[in-house]
Protein backbone atom coordinates (compact mmCIF):
# COMPACT_ATOMS: atom_id res chain seq x y z
CA UNK A 1 0.00 0.00 0.00
CA UNK A 2 1.08 3.62 -0.78
CA UNK A 3 2.22 5.69 1.99
CA UNK A 4 -0.52 8.00 3.40
CA UNK A 5 -3.53 5.73 2.53
CA UNK A 6 -5.22 3.75 4.81
CA UNK A 7 -6.48 1.23 2.30
CA UNK A 8 -9.84 1.23 2.79
CA UNK A 9 -12.95 2.63 1.38
CA UNK A 10 -16.37 2.04 3.47
CA UNK A 11 -19.21 1.53 1.32
CA UNK A 12 -22.50 2.43 3.43
CA UNK A 13 -26.19 0.91 2.11
CA UNK A 14 -28.58 2.97 3.63
CA UNK A 15 -31.34 0.84 1.87
CA UNK A 16 -30.21 -2.04 3.90
CA UNK A 17 -28.84 -0.60 6.76
CA UNK A 18 -25.42 -2.15 5.90
CA UNK A 19 -22.01 -1.34 6.30
CA UNK A 20 -18.72 -2.85 4.00
CA UNK A 21 -14.97 -2.74 4.11
CA UNK A 22 -13.63 -2.41 0.47
CA UNK A 23 -10.05 -2.50 0.38
CA UNK A 24 -8.61 -1.93 -3.05
CA UNK A 25 -5.22 -2.62 -4.45
CA UNK A 26 -2.37 -0.64 -4.69
CA UNK A 27 -2.69 0.29 -8.80
CA UNK A 28 -6.25 1.40 -7.91
CA UNK A 29 -4.85 4.12 -5.58
CA UNK A 30 -2.23 4.93 -8.29
CA UNK A 31 -4.49 5.29 -10.88
CA UNK A 32 -6.84 7.31 -8.93
CA UNK A 33 -5.22 8.51 -6.01
CA UNK A 34 -7.90 10.40 -4.26
CA UNK A 35 -10.12 13.04 -3.97
CA UNK A 36 -12.23 14.63 -7.09
CA UNK A 37 -10.67 11.42 -8.90
CA UNK A 38 -12.05 8.97 -6.51
CA UNK A 39 -15.59 10.22 -6.27
CA UNK A 40 -15.88 9.94 -10.06
CA UNK A 41 -15.04 6.92 -10.24
CA UNK A 42 -17.67 5.55 -7.85
CA UNK A 43 -20.03 7.79 -9.48
CA UNK A 44 -19.53 6.45 -12.89
CA UNK A 45 -19.89 2.91 -11.35
CA UNK A 46 -22.56 3.24 -9.36
CA UNK A 47 -24.79 5.67 -9.83
CA UNK A 48 -27.12 4.66 -13.38
CA UNK A 49 -27.80 6.91 -16.25
CA UNK A 50 -30.65 8.73 -15.80
CA UNK A 51 -30.90 8.83 -11.97
CA UNK A 52 -32.94 11.04 -10.08
CA UNK A 53 -29.74 13.30 -8.59
CA UNK A 54 -32.45 12.89 -5.31
CA UNK A 55 -33.32 9.35 -5.70
CA UNK A 56 -31.68 6.38 -4.22
CA UNK A 57 -29.72 4.87 -6.98
CA UNK A 58 -27.74 7.97 -6.65
CA UNK A 59 -24.41 7.55 -5.16
CA UNK A 60 -22.46 10.36 -2.97
CA UNK A 61 -18.87 9.97 -2.36
CA UNK A 62 -16.75 11.85 0.28
CA UNK A 63 -12.91 10.82 -0.75
CA UNK A 64 -9.63 12.49 0.89
CA UNK A 65 -7.01 14.21 -0.27
CA UNK A 66 -4.26 12.42 -1.05
CA UNK A 67 -1.63 13.91 2.16
CA UNK A 68 -5.02 14.44 4.22
CA UNK A 69 -3.58 13.81 7.60
CA UNK A 70 -0.41 14.73 7.25
CA UNK A 71 0.86 18.33 8.95
CA UNK A 72 0.61 20.01 5.45
CA UNK A 73 -0.72 23.51 5.24
CA UNK A 74 -4.13 23.56 3.46
CA UNK A 75 -3.92 19.93 2.53
CA UNK A 76 -6.45 18.33 4.84
CA UNK A 77 -9.40 18.41 2.28
CA UNK A 78 -12.45 15.97 1.43
CA UNK A 79 -14.41 16.39 -1.54
CA UNK A 80 -17.82 15.31 -2.30
CA UNK A 81 -18.77 13.71 -6.01
CA UNK A 82 -22.73 12.73 -6.49
CA UNK A 83 -24.95 13.56 -8.92
CA UNK A 84 -26.07 17.06 -8.72
CA UNK A 85 -29.44 18.53 -8.23
CA UNK A 86 -28.49 22.14 -9.46
CA UNK A 87 -27.22 20.95 -12.78
CA UNK A 88 -28.33 17.25 -13.25
CA UNK A 89 -24.32 16.36 -13.99
CA UNK A 90 -21.75 15.66 -12.03
CA UNK A 91 -21.06 17.37 -8.44
CA UNK A 92 -17.98 18.21 -7.03
CA UNK A 93 -17.68 20.04 -4.32
CA UNK A 94 -14.17 20.63 -1.54
CA UNK A 95 -13.89 21.60 1.64
CA UNK A 96 -11.01 21.75 4.57
CA UNK A 97 -10.93 21.92 7.79
CA UNK A 98 -10.62 18.98 10.48
CA UNK A 99 -12.84 16.51 9.62
CA UNK A 100 -11.22 15.25 6.37
CA UNK A 101 -7.87 14.60 8.70
CA UNK A 102 -9.91 12.85 11.02
CA UNK A 103 -11.47 10.50 8.83
CA UNK A 104 -8.09 9.34 7.84
CA UNK A 105 -7.50 9.19 11.59
CA UNK A 106 -10.38 7.07 12.32
CA UNK A 107 -8.84 4.21 9.07
CA UNK A 108 -10.73 5.27 5.81
CA UNK A 109 -9.49 7.24 2.47
CA UNK A 110 -12.88 7.61 1.76
CA UNK A 111 -17.00 6.48 2.16
CA UNK A 112 -19.26 5.47 -0.40
CA UNK A 113 -23.26 6.22 0.02
CA UNK A 114 -25.71 4.27 -1.13
CA UNK A 115 -29.47 4.12 -1.24
CA UNK A 116 -31.78 5.64 1.24
CA UNK A 117 -32.72 5.40 4.97
CA UNK A 118 -36.48 5.11 5.44
CA UNK A 119 -36.19 7.21 8.53
CA UNK A 120 -32.89 9.96 9.45
CA UNK A 121 -29.71 8.40 10.39
CA UNK A 122 -26.35 9.70 11.01
CA UNK A 123 -23.39 7.27 10.14
CA UNK A 124 -20.91 7.38 12.97
CA UNK A 125 -17.21 6.11 11.85
CA UNK A 126 -14.22 5.43 14.71
CA UNK A 127 -11.29 3.60 14.34
CA UNK A 128 -12.20 1.10 11.36
CA UNK A 129 -15.49 0.64 12.68
CA UNK A 130 -18.63 2.14 11.50
CA UNK A 131 -22.10 2.11 12.14
CA UNK A 132 -25.53 3.60 11.52
CA UNK A 133 -27.62 5.79 14.44
CA UNK A 134 -30.62 6.93 14.83
CA UNK A 135 -31.25 10.85 14.03
CA UNK A 136 -35.07 11.43 13.85
CA UNK A 137 -34.11 13.63 16.83
CA UNK A 138 -31.50 15.78 15.26
CA UNK A 139 -33.43 16.31 12.20
CA UNK A 140 -34.64 19.94 11.40
CA UNK A 141 -31.93 21.35 13.62
CA UNK A 142 -29.72 23.98 13.18
CA UNK A 143 -25.74 22.48 12.15
CA UNK A 144 -24.49 23.58 15.64
CA UNK A 145 -27.43 21.92 17.54
CA UNK A 146 -26.47 18.85 15.58
CA UNK A 147 -22.80 18.80 16.17
CA UNK A 148 -23.24 19.38 19.91
CA UNK A 149 -25.80 16.67 19.76
CA UNK A 150 -23.86 13.75 18.41
CA UNK A 151 -20.92 14.61 20.77
CA UNK A 152 -22.52 14.44 24.07
CA UNK A 153 -24.81 11.51 22.84
CA UNK A 154 -21.12 9.95 22.32
CA UNK A 155 -19.03 11.29 25.07
CA UNK A 156 -16.59 12.89 22.59
CA UNK A 157 -15.88 16.33 22.47
CA UNK A 158 -13.18 15.64 19.84
CA UNK A 159 -15.82 13.90 17.19
CA UNK A 160 -15.99 16.09 13.81
CA UNK A 161 -18.97 16.22 11.85
CA UNK A 162 -20.00 16.45 8.21
CA UNK A 163 -23.84 17.16 7.66
CA UNK A 164 -26.27 18.51 6.05
CA UNK A 165 -28.71 21.47 7.33
CA UNK A 166 -32.23 22.10 7.68
CA UNK A 167 -32.39 23.69 4.37
CA UNK A 168 -31.12 20.71 2.24
CA UNK A 169 -34.42 19.14 4.57
CA UNK A 170 -36.72 21.04 3.13
CA UNK A 171 -35.55 21.21 -0.63
CA UNK A 172 -33.04 24.24 -1.27
CA UNK A 173 -31.37 22.97 -4.26
CA UNK A 174 -28.29 24.04 -3.24
CA UNK A 175 -27.79 22.97 0.30
CA UNK A 176 -24.69 22.73 1.65
CA UNK A 177 -22.60 19.92 3.70
CA UNK A 178 -21.24 21.78 6.68
CA UNK A 179 -18.53 21.05 9.53
CA UNK A 180 -17.42 22.04 12.42
CA UNK A 181 -20.47 24.58 11.55
CA UNK A 182 -18.59 26.60 9.62
CA UNK A 183 -16.61 25.09 7.20
CA UNK A 184 -18.65 24.23 3.80
CA UNK A 185 -18.61 21.79 0.48
CA UNK A 186 -20.84 24.30 -0.53
CA UNK A 187 -21.52 23.79 -4.41
CA UNK A 188 -23.14 21.75 -7.13
CA UNK A 189 -25.95 20.65 -3.87
CA UNK A 190 -23.78 17.83 -2.32
CA UNK A 191 -25.85 18.78 1.23
CA UNK A 192 -29.43 18.16 -0.85
CA UNK A 193 -28.17 15.13 -1.59
CA UNK A 194 -27.54 14.03 1.46
CA UNK A 195 -30.92 15.18 2.97
CA UNK A 196 -32.48 13.12 0.35
CA UNK A 197 -30.93 10.00 1.39
CA UNK A 198 -32.50 10.79 5.29
CA UNK A 199 -28.87 11.30 6.36
CA UNK A 200 -28.17 14.08 8.29
CA UNK A 201 -24.43 13.71 9.14
CA UNK A 202 -21.35 11.72 9.66
CA UNK A 203 -19.36 11.54 12.52
CA UNK A 204 -15.75 10.46 12.88
CA UNK A 205 -13.03 9.96 15.46
CA UNK A 206 -10.18 8.29 15.13
CA UNK A 207 -6.32 7.30 16.84
CA UNK A 208 -4.19 6.68 14.42
CA UNK A 209 -2.50 8.45 11.54
CA UNK A 210 -1.67 7.38 7.57
CA UNK A 211 1.89 6.09 7.44
CA UNK A 212 4.83 8.68 5.97
CA UNK A 213 7.52 7.69 3.94
CA UNK A 214 9.98 9.97 5.83
CA UNK A 215 7.48 11.32 8.90
CA UNK A 216 11.04 13.22 9.89
CA UNK A 217 11.54 14.80 6.60
CA UNK A 218 7.87 16.00 6.88
CA UNK A 219 8.56 17.25 9.90
CA UNK A 220 11.68 19.69 9.22
CA UNK A 221 8.93 21.16 6.19
CA UNK A 222 6.45 22.06 8.54
CA UNK A 223 8.50 23.36 10.90
CA UNK A 224 10.45 25.18 7.90
CA UNK A 225 7.08 26.68 6.66
CA UNK A 226 6.51 27.94 10.20
CA UNK A 227 9.68 29.68 10.34
CA UNK A 228 9.03 31.47 6.86
CA UNK A 229 5.65 32.04 7.04
CA UNK A 230 6.07 36.21 7.91
CA UNK A 231 8.19 36.24 4.61
CA UNK A 232 6.17 34.15 2.32
CA UNK A 233 3.30 34.77 -0.07
CA UNK A 234 0.91 33.81 2.34
CA UNK A 235 1.50 36.04 4.85
CA UNK A 236 -1.35 38.06 3.65
CA UNK A 237 -4.07 35.54 3.59
CA UNK A 238 -3.25 34.60 7.31
CA UNK A 239 -3.26 38.42 8.62
CA UNK A 240 -6.84 39.25 6.13
CA UNK A 241 -8.09 35.72 5.75
CA UNK A 242 -9.25 34.75 1.60
CA UNK A 243 -10.84 38.52 1.91
CA UNK A 244 -7.21 40.28 1.52
CA UNK A 245 -7.93 40.27 -2.47
CA UNK A 246 -11.37 41.87 -2.00
CA UNK A 247 -9.73 45.52 -2.92
CA UNK A 248 -7.12 44.48 -5.30
CA UNK A 249 -10.40 42.92 -7.20
CA UNK A 250 -12.48 45.69 -7.08
CA UNK A 251 -9.40 48.08 -8.20
CA UNK A 252 -8.59 45.77 -11.28
CA UNK A 253 -12.41 45.57 -12.40
CA UNK A 254 -12.90 41.66 -11.47
CA UNK A 255 -15.27 42.36 -8.60
CA UNK A 256 -18.66 40.89 -9.85
CA UNK A 257 -21.09 43.98 -8.97
CA UNK A 258 -25.19 44.28 -8.78
CA UNK A 259 -25.75 41.20 -10.46
CA UNK A 260 -22.37 41.32 -12.72
CA UNK A 261 -23.37 44.80 -13.89
CA UNK A 262 -19.69 45.85 -13.10
CA UNK A 263 -17.10 44.65 -11.55
CA UNK A 264 -15.78 47.92 -9.35
CA UNK A 265 -17.61 48.42 -6.15
CA UNK A 266 -17.95 51.68 -4.66
CA UNK A 267 -18.19 50.27 -0.86
CA UNK A 268 -15.10 47.46 -1.57
CA UNK A 269 -13.26 48.93 1.76
CA UNK A 270 -15.90 48.89 3.72
CA UNK A 271 -16.57 44.84 3.62
CA UNK A 272 -12.67 44.45 2.63
CA UNK A 273 -10.31 41.76 5.01
CA UNK A 274 -8.92 44.77 6.59
CA UNK A 275 -11.98 46.68 7.59
CA UNK A 276 -12.93 43.21 9.00
CA UNK A 277 -9.55 42.95 10.97
CA UNK A 278 -10.24 45.90 12.20
CA UNK A 279 -14.03 45.64 13.08
CA UNK A 280 -15.66 42.46 13.87
CA UNK A 281 -12.73 40.02 13.84
CA UNK A 282 -12.55 37.83 17.15
CA UNK A 283 -9.83 35.40 16.22
CA UNK A 284 -8.29 33.50 13.85
CA UNK A 285 -8.71 29.68 13.19
CA UNK A 286 -6.94 27.16 11.42
CA UNK A 287 -7.62 23.77 9.85
CA UNK A 288 -5.87 20.69 10.70
CA UNK A 289 -1.97 20.08 10.05
CA UNK A 290 -1.82 24.04 8.82
CA UNK A 291 -0.13 27.35 9.90
CA UNK A 292 -1.74 29.95 7.97
CA UNK A 293 -4.79 30.24 9.93
CA UNK A 294 -6.37 31.99 7.59
CA UNK A 295 -10.46 31.49 8.54
CA UNK A 296 -12.31 34.06 9.84
CA UNK A 297 -13.89 33.84 13.06
CA UNK A 298 -16.22 37.19 13.39
CA UNK A 299 -18.69 38.08 16.59
CA UNK A 300 -21.25 40.74 16.44
CA UNK A 301 -23.53 41.39 20.19
CA UNK A 302 -25.65 44.18 19.13
CA UNK A 303 -28.77 44.23 17.13
CA UNK A 304 -30.05 43.84 14.72
CA UNK A 305 -27.26 41.76 13.10
CA UNK A 306 -25.84 39.44 16.06
CA UNK A 307 -23.07 36.69 14.84
CA UNK A 308 -22.08 34.14 16.64
CA UNK A 309 -18.43 33.41 16.26
CA UNK A 310 -19.34 29.10 16.56
CA UNK A 311 -20.45 29.95 13.10
CA UNK A 312 -17.23 31.30 11.77
CA UNK A 313 -16.95 34.09 9.57
CA UNK A 314 -17.29 35.35 5.40
CA UNK A 315 -14.69 34.39 3.28
CA UNK A 316 -13.93 36.33 0.12
CA UNK A 317 -16.28 34.78 -2.38
CA UNK A 318 -19.73 35.18 0.67
CA UNK A 319 -18.13 38.84 0.99
CA UNK A 320 -18.52 39.33 -2.82
CA UNK A 321 -22.11 37.32 -3.80
CA UNK A 322 -23.71 38.42 -0.30
CA UNK A 323 -21.85 42.22 -0.58
CA UNK A 324 -20.91 43.11 -4.04
CA UNK A 325 -23.21 41.42 -5.87
CA UNK A 326 -26.03 42.62 -4.07
CA UNK A 327 -24.78 46.23 -4.01
CA UNK A 328 -24.67 45.87 0.33
CA UNK A 329 -21.54 47.36 1.99
CA UNK A 330 -22.76 46.65 5.45
CA UNK A 331 -20.09 43.90 6.73
CA UNK A 332 -21.83 42.94 9.80
CA UNK A 333 -25.20 42.21 7.61
CA UNK A 334 -22.69 39.93 5.11
CA UNK A 335 -21.53 38.36 8.17
CA UNK A 336 -25.23 37.60 9.62
CA UNK A 337 -25.74 35.99 6.40
CA UNK A 338 -22.99 34.43 6.42
CA UNK A 339 -23.60 32.49 9.64
CA UNK A 340 -27.39 31.67 8.04
CA UNK A 341 -25.79 29.99 5.74
CA UNK A 342 -23.69 27.97 7.54
CA UNK A 343 -26.86 27.53 10.65
CA UNK A 344 -29.40 26.37 7.65
CA UNK A 345 -26.53 24.50 5.28
CA UNK A 346 -26.80 26.67 2.00
CA UNK A 347 -23.95 27.78 -0.61
CA UNK A 348 -23.45 31.27 -0.34
CA UNK A 349 -22.23 31.83 -3.79
CA UNK A 350 -25.56 30.47 -5.11
CA UNK A 351 -27.76 31.73 -1.98
CA UNK A 352 -26.04 35.52 -2.84
CA UNK A 353 -25.89 35.10 -6.04
CA UNK A 354 -29.60 34.31 -6.20
CA UNK A 355 -30.80 37.16 -4.50
CA UNK A 356 -28.41 39.43 -6.10
CA UNK A 357 -30.33 38.17 -9.20
CA UNK A 358 -33.69 38.83 -7.55
CA UNK A 359 -32.31 42.58 -6.83
CA UNK A 360 -31.56 42.75 -10.37
CA UNK A 361 -35.29 41.86 -11.30
CA UNK A 362 -36.65 44.27 -8.80
CA UNK A 363 -35.05 46.89 -9.41
CA UNK A 364 -36.25 46.54 -13.01
CA UNK A 365 -39.54 45.95 -12.29
CA UNK A 366 -40.11 42.66 -13.63
CA UNK A 367 -41.04 41.08 -9.40
CA UNK A 368 -42.85 43.72 -6.96
CA UNK A 369 -43.04 43.98 -3.31
CA UNK A 370 -46.51 41.45 -4.13
CA UNK A 371 -43.86 38.34 -5.01
CA UNK A 372 -41.33 39.61 -2.52
CA UNK A 373 -43.15 39.76 0.71
CA UNK A 374 -43.90 42.82 1.09
CA UNK A 375 -39.55 43.07 1.50
CA UNK A 376 -38.04 45.90 -0.75
CA UNK A 377 -35.44 43.40 -2.52
CA UNK A 378 -33.35 46.28 -3.89
CA UNK A 379 -29.54 46.54 -4.58
CA UNK A 380 -28.34 48.11 -0.97
CA UNK A 381 -30.84 47.00 1.03
CA UNK A 382 -28.85 44.83 3.57
CA UNK A 383 -31.97 44.25 6.28
CA UNK A 384 -33.46 42.86 2.78
CA UNK A 385 -30.75 40.73 1.90
CA UNK A 386 -30.56 39.09 5.63
CA UNK A 387 -34.51 38.34 4.94
CA UNK A 388 -34.45 36.49 2.32
CA UNK A 389 -31.33 34.60 2.88
CA UNK A 390 -33.14 33.31 6.27
CA UNK A 391 -36.59 32.74 3.88
CA UNK A 392 -34.61 30.86 1.93
CA UNK A 393 -33.04 28.58 4.79
CA UNK A 394 -36.99 28.15 5.92
CA UNK A 395 -38.18 27.73 2.66
CA UNK A 396 -40.85 30.11 2.84
CA UNK A 397 -42.29 32.91 1.25
CA UNK A 398 -40.32 33.80 -1.86
CA UNK A 399 -37.50 32.49 -0.15
CA UNK A 400 -39.01 28.56 -1.74
CA UNK A 401 -38.72 30.49 -5.13
CA UNK A 402 -35.57 31.46 -4.44
CA UNK A 403 -34.28 28.09 -3.22
CA UNK A 404 -34.75 26.93 -6.61
CA UNK A 405 -31.54 28.65 -7.70
CA UNK A 406 -31.56 31.99 -10.00
CA UNK A 407 -32.12 30.11 -13.77
CA UNK A 408 -34.77 27.69 -12.14
CA UNK A 409 -36.54 30.59 -10.42
CA UNK A 410 -36.52 32.64 -13.47
CA UNK A 411 -38.18 29.74 -15.25
CA UNK A 412 -40.72 30.12 -12.40
CA UNK A 413 -41.73 33.15 -12.70
CA UNK A 414 -41.16 33.73 -16.24
CA UNK A 415 -38.83 36.89 -15.88
CA UNK A 416 -35.43 37.74 -15.72
CA UNK A 417 -33.70 34.93 -17.45
CA UNK A 418 -31.69 37.21 -19.28
CA UNK A 419 -30.14 38.32 -16.29
CA UNK A 420 -29.08 34.64 -14.76
CA UNK A 421 -25.16 34.34 -14.77
CA UNK A 422 -25.20 30.96 -14.44
CA UNK A 423 -23.38 27.84 -16.43
CA UNK A 424 -25.49 24.69 -16.35
CA UNK A 425 -27.97 26.46 -13.48
CA UNK A 426 -24.57 27.09 -11.45
CA UNK A 427 -24.00 30.42 -10.45
CA UNK A 428 -20.53 32.24 -11.04
CA UNK A 429 -18.24 32.32 -8.31
CA UNK A 430 -17.17 35.91 -7.76
CA UNK A 431 -13.68 35.96 -10.21
CA UNK A 432 -14.35 37.68 -13.74
CA UNK A 433 -13.57 36.52 -16.87
CA UNK A 434 -13.42 40.37 -18.01
CA UNK A 435 -10.38 40.10 -15.85
CA UNK A 436 -9.40 36.58 -15.49
CA UNK A 437 -9.96 35.81 -19.12
CA UNK A 438 -8.83 31.79 -18.93
CA UNK A 439 -12.00 31.32 -16.59
CA UNK A 440 -14.57 32.09 -19.37
CA UNK A 441 -13.53 28.67 -20.69
CA UNK A 442 -13.11 26.75 -17.76
CA UNK A 443 -16.35 28.10 -17.08
CA UNK A 444 -18.21 27.12 -20.20
CA UNK A 445 -17.06 23.59 -19.86
CA UNK A 446 -16.02 22.44 -16.40
CA UNK A 447 -18.42 18.83 -16.17
CA UNK A 448 -19.80 20.84 -13.20
CA UNK A 449 -20.80 24.02 -13.75
CA UNK A 450 -19.13 27.81 -13.29
CA UNK A 451 -16.56 26.98 -10.39
CA UNK A 452 -13.28 28.82 -9.40
CA UNK A 453 -11.06 25.65 -8.26
CA UNK A 454 -11.07 23.76 -11.21
CA UNK A 455 -8.24 25.67 -12.47
CA UNK A 456 -5.14 27.83 -11.85
CA UNK A 457 -6.19 31.89 -12.37
CA UNK A 458 -4.53 33.81 -14.90
CA UNK A 459 -2.67 35.60 -12.48
CA UNK A 460 -1.00 32.21 -11.45
CA UNK A 461 0.96 31.85 -14.77
CA UNK A 462 2.74 34.93 -13.81
CA UNK A 463 3.63 34.15 -10.41
CA UNK A 464 4.19 30.99 -10.50
CA UNK A 465 6.92 30.45 -13.94
CA UNK A 466 9.00 27.28 -12.38
CA UNK A 467 5.52 25.52 -11.70
CA UNK A 468 3.80 26.36 -15.57
CA UNK A 469 7.22 25.56 -17.15
CA UNK A 470 7.03 22.05 -15.80
CA UNK A 471 3.60 21.84 -17.57
CA UNK A 472 4.54 23.55 -20.78
CA UNK A 473 2.33 26.65 -19.85
CA UNK A 474 4.41 29.25 -20.41
CA UNK A 475 4.36 29.91 -23.94
CA UNK A 476 0.98 30.30 -26.24
CA UNK A 477 0.23 27.60 -28.41
CA UNK A 478 0.80 28.49 -31.98
CA UNK A 479 -2.38 29.59 -34.09
CA UNK A 480 -3.67 26.86 -36.52
CA UNK A 481 -4.31 27.67 -40.07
Amino acid sequence: MPYGYCGKILHVDLTAGKVEIEEPEETFYRKYMGGSALGAYYLLKHTPPGADPLGPENTLSLMAGVVTGAPFPGQSRVTATAKSPVTGLVGDSQSGGFWPAELKAAGFDGIVIHGRAERPVYLWVHDGEAELRDAVHLWGKFTADVEDGIREELNDRRIHVLQCGPAAEKGVSFGALISNANRANGRTGMGTVMASKNLRAVAVRGHSRPQLADPEAVKALAKWGADHLGESDVAGLGLLGTAEIVLSQSKQGGLPTRNWASGTFEGAEAISGQRMAETILKERDTCFGCIIRCKRVVEVTKDPFPVDPRYGGPEYETISTMGSYCGVSDLVAIARANQLCNMYGMDTISCGATVAWAMDCFERGLITLEDTDGIELRFGNSEALVQMVERIGKREGFGRVLGKGSARAAEALGVGQDLVVAVKNHELPAHMPQVKRSLALIYAVNPFGADHESSEHDPCYEWYPDRMAELDLLNPQPAKV
